[in-house]
């Protein structure tokens, strides 16, 4: 509830290291996910950074205290140099991730990430059965990730699946765990959709049901209580239906530094949205002067930058006011409170949404493709 005192954290001190660096090597992608999380205009940047430039960045993030490398696009595995680049980053002393739809990754190519000391596979499905995985990707890949995760085991690797959940595969959510447990999945990552990019676009689509998300989350703690140690499974609930927001990225310019493919640095992986934030290039500043100085990381470091309630609020150095692209694309104004917030005066909005869809039976989608992203451009250029 909020509070009539003003935070200590009134002011961004200086910040710690960014501990998680996320390469977006490529937004160049075989599938055509309608809830893919890249900039719908990603048509219009197709610019992207050399082997050298990102073994630079690799170099910069690690001596600023960075430890944890996600190598993830659009579809990493299209970068010739993803080889290359993950021995360097192995030599800096990073842990290595790579989040892959699994196209692109031969027996061969397995052996020589694991030569060049990748640690972690993180593979993509979009449901438990081949008639829908292909629908939601567009595309013809189930029985290619079914081979793609054997491979992966024969190679030594833990079994990592992650799957984004909506209204048209939760309430496969127990056959989606089979299919992990047959894998051999030792992680199993059931992450609701959260509404930027595409998944915005599509959001009257894919916005499931109150009794549909209660229902899926009594068949995962079902399974964790069966299934014990056997694959530890997560479930985030998608905000729109909780009444306080998560903290942004952990903290905004606090824990997470992400650099787009063309080198732009971001705070969050959807910042590129947001009005009046002047993002900055790791082509033209250093990834200090990035993160120590820049306006882009320091806009909404700490308390000083809230409105009310939230800066009289008891939970604002708990939340940080939650999402800034969620309340931008909800209220217009990227430093209002979080609508999820249920203090906010704009909750009706995710209320009314929620609503919409629900009702939305037969809403068409709209599947990430190089067409479609410069259609949508387009559409608001002219408005």
């Amino acid at each position: 509830m909020p509070s009539n005192a003003a935070g200590s954290s009134e002011s961004a001190a200086q910040p710690g290291p960014p501990l998680w660096l996320l390469a977006e090597l490529t937004y160049r992608c075989p599938l055509h996910c309608a809830f893919c999380s890249n900039p719908v205009d990603y048509a219009s940047h197709t610019t992207e950074l050399d082997t050298a430039q990102w073994c630079n960045v690799f170099s910069q993030a690690r001596a600023l205290g960075a430890v944890q490398l996600g190598l993830s696009g659009g579809e990493p595995l299209l970068r010739k140099d993803l080889e290359e680049l993950v021995r360097h980053a192995h030599g800096l002393g990073f842990y290595t991730n790579l989040i892959t739809s699994g196209v692109g990754l031969t027996d061969a190519r397995l052996a020589a990430l694991r030569e060049a000391g990748l640690d972690h596979i993180q593979l993509s499905f979009q449901d438990s059965t081949r008639e829908l995985n292909d629908f939601l990707s567009s595309t013809r890949t189930f029985d290619l990730k079914q081979r793609v995760a054997r491979m992966i085991r024969a190679h030594g690797y833990p079994m990592v699946m992650n799957c984004v959940l909506h209204r048209h595969n939760l309430p496969h959510v127990g056959a989606i765990i089979e299919m992990a447990l047959r894998m051999g999945a030792e992680y199993l990552e059931l992450a609701n959709t959260q509404y930027y990019g595409w998944a915005w676009e599509n959001r009257l689509a894919l916005m499931p049901t109150g009794e549909q998300l209660r229902e899926a989350e009594a068949v995962v703690n079902d399974y964790r209580a069966r299934i014990g140690r056997q694959c530890q499974i997560l479930f985030v609930v998608p905000d729109y239906f909780e009444q306080r927001p998560k903290k942004c990225m952990n903290g905004w310019g606090t824990t997470f530094l992400g650099v787009a493919p063309d080198g732009t640095a971001l705070p969050c992986h959807a910042a590129r949205m947001l009005p009046g934030l002047v993002l900055p290039n790791v082509a033209a500043q250093t990834l200090r002067e990035i993160w120590v100085e820049s306006d882009a990381f320091r806009r909404f470091r700490g308390t000083g930058w809230m409105q009310e309630p939230c800066r009289s609020c008891d939970h604002r150095e708990e939340d940080y006011g939650g999402c800034r692209c969620q309340a931008f694309l909800l209220t217009g104004d990227p430093a209002a409170t979080d609508p999820v917030c249920g203090h906010s005066r704009e909750h009706a909005a995710v209320s009314e949404i929620v609503m919409q869809g629900s009702m939305a039976k037969a809403k068409p989608m709209v599947f990430r493709s190089d067409g479609n992203s410069l259609r949508l451009v387009g559409q608001r250029r002219e408005t």
